[in-house]
């Protein structure tokens, strides 16, 4: 279904802390191609961790993200281990000392990868799980006139206190491990990605999910088995530096905090005319639907369209058909509008 991952390298690129990276590189998947009028363009990033490939579940023939229609394109968030990350950087920025970078500084090397890369000056949607979510309210308030849509789902505009409460248990997690060794560990901490599944595991689903043994439709035979086999496996696949460094971009989301709108989050958010569907899940712990109406009330063209489902904050990972389709659905009317 997809083309091998591409890469756009940007030299001299100053962040938003002040540090200029020498190299960065920004790793992406496209999926279909772009037609003549170049107005069939789809911007879906990644979430926290997550990588090009984890994005496909929403990605296909007949569904709203259809190949054989739009030209989509996957850019990977830096910090995931794909794109320019604590794990992959070259000295003297590697590790620990891989500067600060927040969602502006992402949309703003995706934006030159759609204009001066891609040579595309519209941009049909911008949607995106989580992280991917915040992403796309970033790329709506940074640039009103060139986006059109915006499908965020299971993520806010802005990371509200409990949230950033959430992410300090995550990190909490990785530093306490001996073997971290203030980032500069040669073994992997294992103890420290463990013990980051079994927060995550707390949060990611509902109640309902754990009460009604939901993770028994995901293969797992046991409680125990899903906190091993899901939460401790994903995570053990993951760089700990690389989590702590997109922990901190998530945890400074925020669309109104650069030199445009100087934090001010109504300003930032009336001036996203994109049309909009706002999905927060009816169960997200962290994310909350509450938030999440609260933001969609200060969108002049937005619907708010909560998912009805247990699954959580996951109900935006593409684990359960029905989420699937409902955020399909919806971004499918959407793309009418």
């Amino acid at each position: 279904m997809a083309r091998e991952p591409e890469k756009a390298v940007f030299d001299n690129v100053t962040l938003q802390c002040g540090q200029t990276l020498p190299r960065v590189e920004l790793v992406y998947q496209t999926y279909g191609k772009p037609n003549a009028a170049k107005d069939n363009l789809i911007v879906y990033p990644t979430w926290y961790s997550g990588r090009h490939q984890d994005n496909e579940w929403l990605i296909g023939p007949g569904m709203a993200l259809d190949p054989d229609r739009w030209f989509i394109v996957v850019p990977n968030m830096l910090g995931n281990g794909v794109s320019s990350s604590p794990s992959n950087t070259a000295e003297p920025f590697n590790q620990a000392a891989f500067p600060p970078v927040t969602v502006h500084d992402n949309v703003r090397l995706q934006h030159r990868l759609v204009t001066e890369v891609l040579g595309f000056d519209r941009v049909a949607l911008v949607t995106g799980w989580s992280m991917g979510a915040m992403q796309s309210f970033e790329w709506g308030a940074a640039h009103p006139d060139m986006v059109e849509r915006i499908g965020p789902f299971c993520g806010t505009a802005r990371v509200w206190p409990h949230n950033v409460v959430f992410l300090e248990a995550v990190k909490a997690a990785i530093r306490t491990d001996a073997a971290w060794q203030d980032g500069w560990y040669t073994d992997k901490p294992h103890r420290a990605l463990r013990a980051v599944g079994r927060v995550y595991a707390g949060w990611g689903m509902s109640q309902a999910f754990y009460r009604d043994e939901l993770w028994r439709e995901l293969g797992h035979a046991s409680l125990e088995d899903f906190l091993v086999g899901f939460w401790e496996g994903f995570f053990l696949q993951r760089d700990p530096n690389n989590l702590l460094a997109m922990a901190w971009t998530w945890q400074h989301g925020d669309p109104s905090a650069n030199d445009r709108y100087r934090g001010d989050l109504t300003a930032a958010l009336n001036a996203i005319t994109a049309r909009a569907v706002v999905m927060p899940c009816r169960t997200d712990l962290y994310f909350t639907p509450e938030d999440s109406e609260y933001e969609t009330g200060l969108l002049p063209n937005a619907e708010f369209r909560p998912i009805p489902s247990v699954w959580g904050h996951f109900a935006g990972s593409g684990a359960n058909p029905t989420d699937t389709e409902f955020i399909d659905t919806a971004l499918k009317d959407l793309l009418a509008s």
